[in-house]
């Protein structure tokens, strides 16, 4: 079996760098507050001037602490969004945030990398997945490719998808629906919730890529 993952140093040293940048990034800002005050145009003019009345050591303490709780935060999330694939002669498996899609050897026709996407697709030509992820092109087609699968240079359907709008016709008026739920997830960033949907439209036949905070679609064969 083959692993592609974020290095240790990545997926160990996020938990003490983004704590340590955001309590600079906040500390930085608590020592900037006074020359902020004299800049009228800068926004959050009350926060800033509440900062210089704070006496010390507490600003200093109150700064480093909020700092490294949001950089605490920031690990968190860029935690969740980390992929782990594990290809072998028999099946493939990729985790996220502790989900796994499971997909046995018979079910992958090919595979293929779209920018940062990850996908797989069965014989009929249907996307079994399309996972975002940070990982090395040239490593996940080695993990593929070493054990036998079919890796693609770009999607062979990429011709067959249409932009997406409301109220499409050929599209039945439950997914039409789920499409709409999926635009309000991805302006507002919730970025699982765009991904879980995007798996529920998939189980229904249609397969949906973005460009540009835009939906595009393709049924299914």
């Amino acid at each position: 079996m083959t692993t592609v993952q974020e290095t240790a140093a990545v997926r160990y040293g996020i938990w003490v760098l983004c704590p340590v940048l955001g309590a600079a990034a906040v500390w930085g800002l608590k020592l900037a507050a006074g020359w902020i005050t004299t800049l009228k145009w800068f926004p959050f003019q009350g926060v800033f001037e509440l900062v210089t009345e704070i006496p010390e050591p507490w600003v200093t303490s109150g700064a480093l602490g909020i700092g490294a709780v949001a950089g605490g935060v920031l690990a968190l999330l860029w935690a969740a969004e980390m992929m782990r694939v594990e290809v072998s002669h028999d099946r493939v498996v990729l985790t996220k945030d502790d989900k796994s899609l499971d997909f046995g050897r018979n079910e992958v026709e090919s595979v293929f990398a779209e920018g940062k996407q990850l996908v797989l697709l069965s014989g009929s030509g249907a996307e079994l997945a399309r996972e975002t992820s940070d990982l090395s092109r040239t490593k996940l087609e080695a993990a593929f490719t070493s054990q036998g699968y079919r890796w693609r240079d770009a999607d062979p359907f990429a011709s067959e998808f249409r932009m997406w709008v409301e109220h499409t016709p050929d599209l039945a008026p439950e997914v039409n629906a789920l499409f709409k739920a999926r635009k309000k997830a991805i302006s507002k960033y919730e970025h699982e919730e765009a991904a879980e949907l995007a798996r529920e439209i998939r189980s229904r036949g249609v397969t949906v890529k973005d460009k540009k905070k835009r939906q595009y679609y393709r049924c299914e064969r």
